[in-house]
C-alpha cells in the first residue's frame, strides 16, 4: 500500500440516499478513509444521523432526494445538484453506495469530469428478489445502465460474489473488490449464554418487507407449533415507507396477536435481542448484499436459519453455522425450526461456528483494510 502520508489532502466523497443507511452500515469505510489521511464528505438526505457520521471526521453535505422516486426529471435534477457539489468539493474519488446512488451519482460524476469512482452495489433489493420475466428484464437494464456509467478508473465494491456476475463482471477481476458486508465489531458484539429452553426463541431483525420473507417465518412458526413444538418468534423492525414492498402495520399487528408471534418494532439494542434468543432467522426472497442482521447474530454466537440467495449463503453454510433452505419454502423453514427445537446442543454448536465464521474475514477491520487498499491503489494510479 502506498504511504498514507502521500494521500493527505486528497478527497473522497460518498453519495448515499439516506443518512441512516450510511450510519448503520458504512461508518467503517469513512474511518478507513480518514486513516489514510483523506478528507471525507458524505452527500446524503439528512434526518437524524448527521452527528454520528461527523464523529468519524467526515463532513455531511445535505441533498434532498426521495429514494422511492423513479421520476427521470427528478433524477436528472438531483444529478445536476450533485455535479455542482462534486465540483465544489473537488472530489478525487466518488464512492456511490447502492443502485440509485450509482445511477444518479455516476451521471453527476460524469458531468463533473471525475473519473475515479467506486460503485458499491449492496444488493438489488426488491428488484433482485424478482425471478419472473419482468425481474430478469429489470436486472438486464440495471446491468446496461451501471456499465454505461463506467470509466477506465471505475472500481466495483460488492458484498458477495453473486452480484458481480449479475453485472457481467468477474468477481476475481482487478476492478472488483468483495468485502464482508458492512463488517462487524467483534468486541462490541460478543456471545452470551443461551437462554433456558424450551421454548426455542427465534428472532428476525430487519425492515418489515415482504422481500425479507417475514411472512414465511410466521407461516413456518405456525406449522412448527401445530406439531407441538415450543417455539416463539420475535419480529424486530419497522415498515419502510420508501419501499414498495413494505408490510402494512395492520398486518404486523395481526401477526403479533397470534400465539407465539410478537412484533416489537425497531430496536437499538441488538445485543439484548440476541441475549434473549437462541436463533436468528432471515428467510429472504433475494436482493441482499450481505445482511447486517446475519453478521450481528453470528458475532453474538447465534445459529442462523436463512435462504439460499446471494448474500445470505455467502456467510452461512448449510449444516455448519445454521440451515440454508430454498427461498419461498415455508415447509423447509419449519423443519429447520423443529430440528433446532428438538436439539438444543445443535443450536449451541452452530452458534459457536457462526462466531468463528465472522472472525474469519467479516469484521469491521477486515472491511476497513480492504477499502483502504482500494482507495490507495486508485489514488496512486
Amino acid at each position: 500500500m502506498p504511504d498514507p502520508s502521500n494521500l493527505s489532502g486528497r478527497k473522497l466523497v460518498f453519495i448515499v440516499t439516506e443518512d441512516w443507511f450510511f450510519a448503520s452500515h458504512f461508518l467503517p469505510m469513512a474511518r478507513a478513509a480518514r486513516e489514510l489521511g483523506l478528507e471525507v464528505a458524505v452527500v446524503t438526505r439528512v434526518r437524524a444521523h448527521q452527528e454520528v457520521i461527523e464523529a468519524t471526521g467526515a463532513r455531511v453535505v445535505p441533498l434532498e432526494a426521495e429514494r422511492r422516486s423513479i421520476n427521470p426529471m427528478k433524477a436528472g435534477y438531483a444529478a445536476g445538484q450533485l455535479a455542482a457539489i462534486l465540483k465544489d468539493e473537488r472530489a478525487d474519488i466518488v464512492h456511490c453506495i447502492a443502485l440509485k446512488s450509482i445511477l444518479v451519482g455516476g451521471f453527476a460524476a460524469t458531468l463533473a469530469g471525475i473519473g475515479r469512482r467506486v460503485y458499491a452495489l449492496t444488493g438489488l433489493g426488491f428488484l433482485g428478489a424478482r425471478t419472473d420475466h419482468i425481474g430478469r428484464l429489470s436486472q438486464r437494464a440495471v446491468r446496461l445502465l451501471v456499465r454505461g456509467l463506467e470509466t477506465k478508473k471505475t472500481r466495483y465494491l460488492f458484498e458477495n460474489t453473486d452480484d458481480p456476475r449479475l453485472l457481467g463482471l468477474d468477481p476475481t477481476g482487478p476492478n472488483v473488490t468483495v468485502v464482508g458486508g458492512a463488517g462487524i465489531d467483534p468486541e462490541a458484539l460478543k456471545p452470551s449464554p443461551l437462554p433456558p429452553q424450551p421454548p426455542l426463541k427465534i428472532a428476525l431483525v430487519a425492515r418489515m418487507l415482504w422481500s425479507k420473507g417475514v411472512d414465511l417465518a410466521v407461516e413456518a412458526l405456525r406449522a412448527a407449533r401445530a406439531k407441538g413444538a415450543a417455539i416463539e418468534l420475535s419480529l424486530y423492525g419497522a415498515p419502510d415507507p420508501s419501499n414498495p414492498k413494505a408490510i402494512p402495520e395492520g398486518t404486523l399487528r395481526a401477526w403479533s396477536a397470534e400465539p407465539g408471534v410478537s412484533w416489537h418494532g425497531a430496536t437499538r439494542d441488538i445485543s439484548a435481542v440476541w441475549r434473549d434468543h437462541h436463533v436468528a432467522c432471515l428467510p429472504s426472497r433475494g436482493g441482499e448484499g450481505l445482511p447486517r442482521m446475519l453478521l450481528e447474530a453470528a458475532a453474538c454466537g447465534r445459529a442462523i436459519v436463512t435462504t439460499d440467495v446471494p448474500g445470505c449463503r455467502t456467510l452461512v453454510r448449510n449444516g455448519v453455522e445454521g440451515f440454508v433452505v430454498a427461498p419461498n419454502d415455508a415447509t423447509a423453514l419449519s423443519e429447520a425450526f423443529l430440528s433446532l427445537a428438538n436439539d438444543p446442543a445443535l443450536a449451541a454448536r452452530m452458534g459457536e461456528a457462526a462466531r468463528t465464521r465472522v472472525l474469519d474475514g467479516f469484521t469491521e477491520r477486515d472491511v476497513m483494510e480492504s477499502v483502504k487498499r482500494l482507495y490507495a491503489s486508485m489514488l496512486s494510479s
